[in-house]
């Protein structure tokens, strides 16, 4: 019996999230190499997904050399590669940073959908209207930021604005968001994240301007959902 432990995923990119989970447990040492990986069966119970999904994220390890098979068993290969496992760690930043995207930014939009000015909803407009499908990743990022932090002094509250200051620039400061977006390998899925954004930045703009702050939050957990799921499917 080893001491792994994992939580279940959501139903997007279910296997590659149990992919992930498997590797934090590898680069932590819960699973150590030459330990037996928990069978299909206690594997989808643990996640709450099924067999197929375990199973697709079992074999993208083992195509790596991550896990290796014995027979009907699988183990944790006794000489792991280390590039698969640094990737392990980008993605754990990812997921971590939107992890407290979501904690900051549903509530403090919702507020700035009920308190902005009516100037603050035109300028948030106005900014959101810059975004453009195929505009290059450092223009998007820096068109990103100054929206983001415009709708975030519009909640009307300078501490919260302070606090998501910094989430903004642990965020746009992270190694690992430019090493994956700026891979050669990955510019036709960035380019992706650019389009898909800039459509997402509208809905949210629109909320705003309506004063909506229902329609705000599910405009924001859409658009944070999507860019998630698409850095987490980025390769090297």
């Amino acid at each position: 019996m080893t001491n792994a432990s994992f939580t279940p995923v959501s139903r997007r990119t279910v296997s590659s999230e149990i992919r992930e989970q498997l590797l934090a447990n590898i680069a932590d040492g819960r699973l150590a190499p030459g330990d037996r990986v928990p069978s299909e069966r206690t594997l989808c119970d643990e996640f709450g997904v099924a067999r197929t999904s375990v199973r697709e994220a079992i074999q993208g390890l083992v195509s790596v050399g991550v896990i290796e098979r014995r027979g009907n068993r699988s183990y944790v290969a006794e000489h792991l590669p280390g590039v698969e496992l640094e990737i392990d760690h980008r993605k754990l930043r990812v997921r971590e940073l939107f992890e407290v995207r979501r904690v900051i930014e549903l509530p403090l939009f919702e507020l700035a959908a009920e308190r902005a000015t009516d100037e603050q909803r035109a300028e948030i407009t106005r900014l959101a209207g810059r975004f453009r499908i195929g505009m290059d990743l450092d223009s998007f990022r820096a068109f990103d930021r100054s929206f983001h932090r415009t709708i975030a002094a519009a909640c009307a509250n300078p501490l919260l604005f302070e606090l998501y200051g910094k989430v903004l620039d642990a965020l746009f400061g992270s190694d690992e968001f430019a090493s994956l977006l700026g891979a050669s390998s990955n510019q036709e899925e960035v380019s992706g994240i650019i389009g898909e954004s800039a459509a997402d930045h509208v809905r949210i703009a629109v909320a705003i301007a309506d004063g909506d702050p229902v329609a705000t939050a599910a405009a924001v957990e859409r658009h944070l959902s999507e860019v998630e799921r698409r850095m987490l499917e980025l390769s090297v």
